[in-house]
C-alpha cells in the first residue's frame, strides 16, 4: 500500500492487482442497463432489428444474440438488470404488420416496411416514411399487446438474488427538441398501457399520470436522457409552457425524476467546455447537435453539472430545486443489446451504423479515379461506446435496486464497471484509507452520494471518496471531487484531484494529480504496462469550505488513456485512424452528488 497524506488529503493507492473493500451494510455494486429497445420500437424496425424483449434479456444474461448487420453481438460477462424500454409510440405496430397470424399484416402497404429482405439503402429511404404509416393504421389493440409483452417478458426473466428485469418503457417527447424520458416501474405490474407523447409533449403531464398511478399502488420514476441534445430545455429555467418555476414544479419534479442519465451512445451529459472552461476534462465524447437533427444544442440547460449549479441558485433565491437528481448511464442500443466495450463496437441503430465503414470511421472507397476514398459524413462517428447504470444495493431484487434509485445510491459509467463512492461527514477520519470497514464506518460516521449535509459550526466536513477498476479495463489514473457552490446568487465550480496513481500527490496550487505517464499505441491499441492504480480513494477536506455558502459535490474518477472505438475499428481494418476524431479515451465513471445545506 502507498500512502501520501497533506493539509487537506489523506490519499491511498493499491497499484494493480484487485483490492475490495467491504460492502456497508451489505450493499453491492450491481451494474445495468435501463435504456434497450428492440424490434418493438418503430425506429429499432427500422433499422433491422427482429431480436425481442426475450432476446434482449438474454443478452444482458450473457448469451450472443443476432445483430442486423449480420453478426453476433455478446457481453464479456452478464449484467445484474436489465429495463427494455421500447418506445410508447407506435409501441409493436410494424412487428403486428410482419406477423401473417395478425390482422394487421393485411393492411394494404404493410409489406413496404415490414419485408425483411430490403436493402439497407431501401430501409433508409422507408424510414422516414414509416411513421406516417403506422399513425395512420395503429390502433389500441396492437399497443396493448405489445405492451403485454414487455411486461410478461421482464417477468419471466426476473429471477431475484441472480438478475432484475424492469417493466420500462421510453416517452418520447420531442417539441423541436429532445426531452425524452425513460419510465421504470418498481413492481410486477404496470398501467393498460403507457402514457406516450400521442396523449402530451409535456412532460408535466407524464409525472401527473405517474403520480395517479401511484395513488392506485403501481410506482415508478422517469429518467430523463441525452439532455445534451435538448437545446437548453431539459434542464430550463421555465416550465414546458414558460411559466416560472415554483416549489410544486420542484417537488412534482423530484418526486417522479429522482435521476438522469449522465451518458450514453448519443453522447455524455456531465458539462461541456463551453460551460467548464477551466475542466481539462470536459471535452468527452461531446454531441453537440439536437437529438435527430443537425441544428447546434445550446449549452446552458443541456449538461447535468450546469443543471445542478441552476438548481442551487433557485434553492438559494427562491428556497426549491427542481434539479437535485442522482446520475446513472445507459447504452440507448436499439438492437436489443449495448455496446460497451470500445474494441468490439457496434454502434446502436443496426443496420445503418452497423459497419466501421457506414458509421465514418474507416474510408469507403469509391469505384471512380477522380473520387479518393472518402469517410461517411454522418452524427454516427460522434457516438459513444457508453454506458452503464451502477448501484449500492443489499440485494440483487426489483425492490432493493429501485430502493437505491430513490435514495440515488447510484453511478454511471462510460461502459465499464468501475466502482465508485462517495460519503460526507463530520465523524469521517483519515483512517477510513486502507480500512478494510472503511465504508461500514463512513456509512456510520457520514452521508452517502445522493443526499444532503447540513453545515454545522463545529468546522468543515470531511468526503472519503473511493474508486476501484474495472480489473477488465484500464487501470485508474485519478480521483476527482468537483464542487459546485453559490456566492452572492451566482454559481461556480471548482475540480480538484484528490488520489494520483503511481505515487503521484496532488499540486496543492493546481490541485491536479502530475501525469502518470500512460500512453497509447495507436498501431495497435497497446497501452503502458504496469502504470495506474487498481483502486484510489482519500479522505479529503475542502479548501475553500465556507458553512455559509450552499455547494454540491460529486465523484469523477479517469482511467489511463485508451483507444477510442474508432481508433479500434480502423485498427481491425488495417488503416490509419480518421484524423479529425480522437485517437484515444479516458473511461471514466461519475458519483451522485452530495448537497450542502449552509449555516448562517
Amino acid at each position: 500500500m502507498k500512502r501520501s497524506s497533506g493539509p487537506v488529503v489523506c490519499l491511498s493507492v493499491f497499484v494493480l492487482g484487485w483490492v475490495t473493500v467491504a460492502n456497508a451494510e451489505e450493499r453491492q455494486a450491481l451494474f445495468g442497463d435501463l435504456h434497450v429497445h428492440t424490434r418493438l420500437s418503430l425506429d429499432a424496425w427500422g433499422f433491422g432489428t427482429r431480436t425481442s424483449p426475450d432476446d434482449a434479456y438474454r443478452f444482458a444474461k450473457g448469451e450472443a444474440i443476432p445483430h442486423p448487420s449480420g453478426y453476433d453481438i455478446q457481453l464479456d460477462r452478464p449484467l445484474d438488470f436489465y429495463a427494455v424500454t421500447d418506445h410508447a409510440n407506435y409501441l409493436g405496430v410494424l412487428h403486428a404488420m410482419a406477423d401473417p397470424a395478425d390482422p394487421a399484416s393485411k393492411i394494404p402497404g404493410a409489406a413496404r416496411f415490414t419485408q425483411e429482405k430490403a436493402t439497407v439503402r431501401k430501409r433508409r429511404a422507408d424510414y422516414a416514411h414509416q411513421s406516417q404509416f403506422a399513425l395512420k393504421h395503429m390502433d389500441l389493440d396492437m399497443k396493448r399487446s405489445a405492451w403485454a409483452r414487455v411486461i410478461e417478458a421482464a417477468n419471466r426473466h426476473n429471477d431475484p438474488g441472480e438478475f432484475t428485469a424492469f417493466i420500462g418503457y421510453e416517452y418520447t417527447s420531442h417539441p423541436a427538441a429532445n426531452l425524452h424520458r425513460n419510465v421504470i416501474f418498481r413492481d410486477s405490474v404496470g398501467p393498460d398501457v403507457p402514457f406516450s407523447r400521442f396523449e402530451s409533449l409535456n412532460p408535466e403531464e407524464l409525472w401527473a399520470w405517474m403520480d395517479e398511478l401511484r395513488g392506485r399502488g403501481i410506482e415508478a420514476l422517469a429518467i430523463p436522457h441525452n439532455s445534451n441534445g435538448s437545446d437548453g430545455r431539459m434542464f430550463d429555467t421555465v416550465t414546458f409552457d414558460g411559466n416560472p418555476l415554483d416549489a410544486a414544479y420542484a417537488e412534482t419534479r423530484m418526486r417522479n425524476e429522482p435521476l438522469v442519465e449522465i451518458t450514453q451512445v448519443k453522447g455524455t451529459s456531465d458539462t461541456h467546455p463551453f460551460l467548464s472552461p477551466e475542466d481539462e476534462w470536459a471535452d468527452f465524447e461531446i454531441v453537440p447537435y439536437v437529438v435527430a437533427m443537425w441544428k447546434k444544442s445550446r449549452p446552458p440547460g443541456s449538461y447535468v453539472r450546469n443543471a445542478y449549479r441552476r438548481g442551487i441558485e433557485l434553492q438559494e433565491s427562491a428556497g426549491f430545486n427542481p434539479y437535485r437528481f442522482g446520475v446513472v448511464a445507459a447504452s440507448d442500443t436499439h438492437v436489443s443489446g449495448g455496446s460497451f466495450d470500445e474494441s468490439k463496437f457496434h454502434s446502436k441503430i443496426g443496420q445503418f451504423d452497423g459497419t466501421a465503414q457506414v458509421r465514418g470511421s474507416v474510408p469507403i472507397s469509391y469505384a471512380t479515379d477522380d473520387v479518393p476514398d472518402a469517410y461517411a459524413m454522418n452524427y454516427y462517428r460522434l457516438w459513444s461506446a457508453s454506458g452503464l447504470a451502477g448501484v449500492w444495493a443489499a440485494e440483487n431484487t426489483r425492490v432493493s435496486i429501485y430502493d437505491a434509485f430513490r435514495r440515488k445510491e447510484t453511478f454511471g459509467t462510460t461502459g465499464t464497471r468501475i466502482k465508485v463512492r462517495l460519503f460526507a461527514g463530520y465523524d469521517l477520519s483519515d483512517d477510513l484509507v486502507g480500512a478494510a470497514d472503511a465504508a461500514d464506518r463512513a456509512y456510520a460516521g457520514g452521508v452517502p452520494m445522493g443526499t444532503d449535509l447540513a453545515a454545522e459550526s463545529r468546522g468543515e466536513p470531511r468526503f472519503y471518496a473511493w474508486a476501484a477498476r474495472d480489473p477488465r479495463s484500464a487501470a485508474l489514473q485519478r480521483l476527482q471531487v468537483i464542487k459546485g457552490w453559490v456566492d452572492d446568487g451566482v454559481s461556480h465550480e471548482q475540480v480538484y484531484d484528490v488520489a494520483c496513481s503511481d505515487g503521484g500527490k496532488v499540486d496543492p496550487s493546481t490541485h491536479r494529480c502530475p501525469d502518470n505517464g500512460a500512453e497509447v499505441d495507436l498501431t495497435n491499441c497497446a497501452a503502458t504496462a504496469d502504470v495506474g492504480a487498481s483502486e484510489l480513494e482519500a479522505v479529503w477536506r475542502d479548501p475553500s469550505f465556507d458553512r455559509g455558502q450552499r455547494a454540491f459535490y460529486y465523484v469523477r474518477v479517469l482511467e489511463n488513456p485508451t483507444c477510442r472505438w474508432s481508433t479500434w475499428d480502423a485498427v481491425h481494418a488495417g488503416v490509419a485512424p480518421r484524423p479529425d476524431l480522437p485517437a484515444t479515451i479516458q473511461e471514466r465513471a461519475w458519483s451522485s452528488p452530495i448537497w450542502i445545506e449552509p449555516r448562517r
